[in-house]
């Protein structure tokens, strides 16, 4: 682990690694809102970050400069860290990496992920990503499930894929993951194309309930609801002022109405039993005084 610079290495108990990557895996910047969101809802800190000196093609992918006090000039390379976070009353705690894409060396940056999941000992890694498609905004988010371990996404109610070809760093990680043996899943949230806003706050929501699922983790995500109901009002105005626009919205809203896709089976729904142990778990997260402390 060369490459990984600790600034502190935390003792938790059998986490979960949730990774998000800026760029080709982030339409919409939904996967990577996710990722920051769940950061924030469990104050969780910095314990590491990958130098990125043998992982960019600078001129590619280029550093930024600010002003500090309007005087001192600071870089920003880009970036890859680590964070952890305690999570009292679930069954594991959880580490966080959100990341830009590399350009270079993904055997030997995943490697370097791998050897620390390994010395934080995760018991699960998952990637969060978001892709643009022909979906209306007005829909709820289709999210497509894959992961080492078939059955979990049968049982977590997700589409399965069966796309060959080109892929991106979290299919690189997946597969480095499974020689490793450590399980894995990668969700996957469909992205409106023609929305340009960015972070898209309700496919970031469908993806942090997606997350919730697999890690058995409850997120206070109250702030982020409230941002997906006004992006979607806000767009649907949008939408109503362009006849052409409109058109194109209703005619994907009936695609998505025949195959089904607001309508789920009876069978898909959560039982009262599940809703009311979720509902338990998010009250011993949050303790006697609110939000636990990270």
């Amino acid at each position: 682990m060369r490459d990984v610079i600790w600034s502190d290495r935390p003792a938790l108990r059998k986490p979960v690694m949730v990774c998000a990557f800026n760029g080709w895996n982030d339409a919409g910047e939904a996967a990577s809102a996710a990722v920051s969101f769940i950061h924030a809802s469990f104050d969780a800190e910095e314990v590491a970050s990958i130098d990125p000196e043998e992982f960019f093609d600078f001129t590619a992918v280029r550093p930024t400069v600010r002003l500090i006090d309007g005087v001192t000039r600071e870089i920003d390379w880009p970036f890859g860290r680590l964070s952890a976070a305690a999570v009292p009353g679930a069954e594991g705690d959880l580490v966080l990496f959100q990341a830009t894409e590399p350009s270079l060396r993904w055997r030997r940056y995943t490697d370097n992920l791998i050897a620390t999941a390994r010395e934080l000992d995760v018991r699960m890694v998952i990637t969060l990503g978001a892709l643009l498609a022909d979906v209306p905004h007005t829909r709820p988010v289709s999210i497509t499930g894959l992961a080492s371990d078939r059955s979990l996404v049968d049982r977590l109610g997700f589409s399965h894929t069966s796309y060959e070809g080109p892929t991106g760093i979290v299919g690189v990680l997946h597969n480095t993951c499974s020689k490793a043996g450590i399980p894995s899943a990668s969700l996957w949230a469909s992205v409106p194309h023609y929305v340009a806003a960015a972070p898209n706050p309700k496919v970031a929501l469908a993806l942090v309930r997606a997350f919730e699922g697999i890690a058995g983790m409850a997120v206070d995500a109250g702030e982020l609801e409230s941002a997906a109901e006004d992006y979607e009002r806000q767009v649907s105005a949008a939408v109503a002022t362009d006849p052409e626009v409109k058109a194109f919205v209703e005619r994907l809203e009936s695609a998505a109405d025949e195959i089904g896709v607001e309508a789920p089976d009876e069978e898909d729904i959560p039982s009262a039993d599940t809703i009311a142990r979720d509902f338990q778990r998010f009250l011993r997260q949050r303790g006697p005084n609110g939000p636990a402390d990270g």
